[in-house]
């Protein structure tokens, strides 16, 4: 049975969830930061994970990142799989601006995290939906 990181859930907000993997929002509003989450018990690696799903999981990184591009006029989309914090693999998906606090330089330990607030989240989650329609579902039981 599949159970999210603690870390990932003290950290994040879970928005949506494809085939695959979860989808979470990030918890700092500086970025839109969203991470897939495959939905595989002791996954460290995306070697470790089986042909199939690691396709699946290309496939969701690559609607993701194409959505978020689109949704949030990215003038980069850093993708990432650290797992040095936390163990479960996750895939990071950051929405950078030339103008952003920490640019261009790795969001991680730049800054202290700014939490969403609860319509912040809202309209993140309005935006994506707005391009990204398919293969994935929303809803208020994902929060």
């Amino acid at each position: 049975m599949f159970t999210l990181h603690p870390q990932l859930a003290q950290d994040s907000i879970v928005i949506g969830e494809f085939q695959l993997s979860k989808l979470l929002l990030a918890n700092d509003s500086q970025y839109p930061w969203f991470i897939l989450v495959p939905q595989r018990e002791d996954v460290s690696e995306i070697f470790q994970l089986d042909q199939v799903d690691r396709q699946q999981l290309l496939n969701e990184s690559c609607w993701l990142g194409e959505a978020l591009k689109d949704a949030f006029g990215a003038h980069k989309i850093n993708v990432a799989a650290l797992g040095n914090m936390v163990p479960q693999l996750h895939i990071h998906h950051i929405v950078r601006y030339r103008h952003d606090p920490a640019w261009p330089a790795p969001v991680w330990g730049k800054l202290p995290a700014v939490p969403y607030t609860e319509e912040q989240v809202g309209e993140c989650i309005r935006r994506l939906q707005t391009v990204l329609t398919s293969n994935i579902r929303y809803g208020e039981g994902f929060r």
